[in-house]
């Protein structure tokens, strides 16, 4: 199977839900920030909110990722495929 086919049931997903409808909203509200002219600085620091509130979503699901899909790869006898996926994913994010 490969990795656009993966699939797996998120254990906090309503909260991550949440964050990204949150995340959704704040994105809205810099692109009216934007039509309606305001000042940059107060943009920018939306802006540094919403990079904030993605780094959040990133990281809850990275932990979820490593606690659950990477575990269950060690115990299958997997493990060095799902650390190999599981760096490439940090070196990704880290850019």
């Amino acid at each position: 199977m490969s990795e656009t086919t993966k699939t797996t049931v998120q254990p906090n997903k309503q909260q991550l839900l949440n964050r990204l409808k949150r995340v959704e909203g704040q994105v809205r509200g810099v692109h009216q920030m934007v039509e309606n002219d305001r000042y940059c600085v107060n943009i920018l620091h939306q802006i540094s909110a919403i990079q904030s509130a993605i780094n959040k979503v990133s990281l809850a699901l990275l932990e979820d990722h490593t606690h659950h899909c990477v575990v269950n790869a060690i115990k299958g006898q997997d493990g060095e495929a799902a650390i190999k996926e599981l760096m490439s994913v940090m070196k990704t994010m880290t850019k």
